[in-house]
């Protein structure tokens, strides 16, 4: 295959797989080490990437292995094969472990059914403790400083509790700074939202039925017990089920419920080997419902854009987080914050989900030219062989990377840690996307180098099994993009 059918060839698995586009239109540690060391909870999920893994064979993508040693900044990562340091885990219905007792003095080794392990120190532990100590700490203030939460939660949140989930809503904005005014604007903001729903996701006839200024002329015949024929209530033209006008409200309720068929495929293959997410259960169907409205709320709240494939994966780690909330009320209410950071987190990337924007400043064709400009400015040899040598554009991998912000990258938990330093950039979501992608092309770059087109397209469309604290580390070190400066979310 020549150079030209292997770029057709990328191109058409580009727009047939990839091309999200629509038009305008682990565990607590009984035995106390010196008396109050606790090894704090960890969820641990396999995300399942649904085009197969490059490094397992295209069939499914192996588990992340639970750590790896620390390696020195700027050093090229390793990947890790299939049978290596990959494993399994049992977890509960929230992706987390069971429990183990440790003896005390002894190295932690994590759970893991296949019988490897890493060894975790007594020394990470006690940084981890004091970590959550230092946010719980913060997060008790009557005023939050955003700047120090930034620096600790860039650094990664402890999972379980209740420190990711405030403190995601701190850094994108629903949270104001103030602990005394957050009773108030989670009280109004969920009443909106309740109010949205009630507006806009009723059925037509429920919504009729609400908006029938005049009496039900049946209940006022048997209210007045006058017997005799019952008549048809009359029908607007506008609330006909076959009016095909704009302003009817069947005609919307057609248009979108096609919409909604599409919400429901996607939700179904919401990462499918969790158990939070899957199932037919009733607290599953529950849950997907959550999500659903969600969407759906979005899509007739933004007509030119709609629903997009895709941002059931971008909507999935929010609503995880905010419905594992130890504070009951928080997660009862985990739709409705779900819904106000799901706006807040799209409000910098929308616009890459509109077609008729790609050629424009804020589109997605500019962004991927950034990421080329940040990689050429950080290293022009890998910049040069992918751009020149092979000509593997951004555009046929980096495309997902960015719309989806890396969730179909990566396995569940490194999703959660890498979103810990995305929302915690001072700069903006999108300005540390770039250099988290840039960074994941440096860490693989022998491999690169040495590859054809072939082979560094299934690479980057099947990133391999990595470090992510050292893609992190890495991305930390590169130069900000500042073509486009971005304020806070």
């Amino acid at each position: 295959m020549n150079l030209k059918h292997q770029q057709t060839f990328a191109l058409n698995h580009f727009h047939g797989i990839t091309q999200t586009h629509h038009h305008p239109t682990p565990s607590t540690l009984p035995m106390m080490l010196k008396g109050k060391i606790k090894l704090p909870e960890k969820a641990r999920r396999a995300f399942p990437d649904v085009l197969g893994s490059l490094v397992a064979g295209f069939d499914e993508k192996d588990e992340e292995n639970g750590g790896f040693p620390d390696r020195v900044v700027g050093e090229e990562l390793e990947t890790f094969e299939p049978n290596g340091l990959a494993s399994d885990r049992e977890i509960d219905e929230y992706g987390r472990d069971d429990e183990e007792k440790y003896p005390e003095g002894e190295l932690v080794r994590e759970k893991h059914e296949k019988d490897v392990g890493v060894l975790v120190s007594v020394e990470e532990i006690i940084a981890k403790d004091e970590k959550r100590s230092d946010l719980e700490y913060e997060l008790s203030q009557e005023e939050i400083n955003l700047e120090k939460l930034q620096r600790i939660a860039s650094l990664g949140l402890p999972d379980g509790g209740s420190v990711r989930a405030t403190a995601w809503k701190l850094l994108l904005g629903y949270l104001p700074a103030s602990r005394d005014l957050w009773e108030k604007e989670l009280g109004e903001n969920r009443s909106k939202y309740a109010k949205l729903k009630e507006d806009l996701l009723l059925s037509p006839s429920e919504f009729s039925r609400r908006n029938n200024d005049g009496p039900d002329l049946n209940e006022q015949c048997v209210d007045m017990g006058v017997e005799g024929p019952l008549e048809r209530q009359k029908v607007s033209n506008e609330d006909h089920p076959l009016n095909n006008g704009k302003a009817s409200v069947w005609h919307q309720f057609f248009q979108f419920s096609e919409i909604a068929e599409q919400i429901d495929r996607d939700l179904q293959r919401t990462h499918p080997d969790m158990k939070f997410f899957s199932g037919e259960s009733s607290l599953s169907r529950k849950k997907r419902e959550a999500m659903r409205n969600i969407l759906l709320l979005f899509a007739k709240l933004n007509p030119e854009i709609r629903y997009v494939q895709g941002m059931n994966e971008v909507l999935a780690p929010l609503y995880y987080v905010f419905s594992t909330d130890t504070d009951e009320q928080n997660a009862a209410h985990a739709e409705a914050d779900s819904f106000s950071c799901f706006v807040r987190l799209l409000s910098d990337s929308v616009d890459h989900f509109c077609q008729h924007l790609d050629n424009s400043a804020v589109g997605i064709h500019s962004t991927l030219a950034r990421l080329s400009e940040l990689l050429k400015a950080n290293d022009e040899e890998l910049w040069r062989h992918l751009e020149y040598t092979t000509k593997v554009n951004p555009q046929f991998y980096a495309f997902r990377w960015i719309t989806l912000l890396l969730t179909q990258e990566f396995d569940f938990p490194s999703v959660l840690r890498i979103w810990d330093t995305l929302l915690s950039n001072p700069f903006g979501v999108q300005e540390m996307l770039l250099r988290v992608c840039c960074a994941m092309l440096l860490c693989v770059k022998s491999r690169l180098l040495s590859g054809d087109f072939i082979a560094n397209l299934k690479l980057l469309q099947h990133f391999p099994i990595t470090n992510i604290e050292h893609i992190l580390r890495v991305a930390n070190d590169i130069s900000p993009d500042m073509s486009s400066f971005l304020l806070p979310l």
